[in-house]
């Protein structure tokens, strides 16, 4: 276990490496203006109402679906991360059958997963971290090592 841990947290490490890249190489095209931003976080709002209503009716697997749908991309502004990140967490914290969540959960949906999992284990909470390292494990048997390549190297949707 202790192996997976520090192979996880060097992956962590070269995305955050890849996403300030990322960030200084931007062009002025690709930033999200106030306005726009703004929009984003209402439409996160209302998704999160939702979830809130999905997971409430033990819907978790459209829950994760509705998450994942619509990740703002090409943003740098933390807000719309951040304000996703949470209904995403939200979801991931309420799963309990790894499984059967990731049975029902479409192949498209497996790198945007693997990006908000990097996303918990870089926050540092023992049970986020315990949470996202247990479906990390899955959800690479699963799709295999290319979903982590995948993850790293896509600077485009960033979460």
């Amino acid at each position: 276990m202790k192996n997976l841990h520090e192979l996880i947290m060097f992956q962590i490490n070269l995305l955050e490496g890849l996403e300030k890249e990322r960030s200084k190489m931007a062009g002025a095209s690709e930033v999200v203006e106030a306005d726009n931003a703004e929009a984003i976080i209402a439409m996160i709002e209302t998704k999160s109402q939702k979830i809130e209503s999905l997971l409430k009716h033990y819907k978790h697997i459209e829950a994760l679906k509705t998450a994942l749908d619509d990740s703002p991309p090409k943003t740098l502004d933390e807000r719309c991360k951040s304000a996703n990140w949470i209904v995403v967490h939200k979801v991931i914290m309420a799963i309990r059958d790894i499984d059967g969540m990731l049975n029902a959960l479409g192949a498209e949906y497996y790198d945007i997963l693997m990006k908000y999992l990097y996303r918990g284990l870089s926050t540092g909470d023992e049970s986020t971290c315990d949470q996202c390292l247990m479906i990390h494990e899955k959800l690479t048997e699963r799709a295999g090592l290319g979903c982590i390549l995948r993850c790293l190297s896509d600077t485009t949707n960033t979460v």
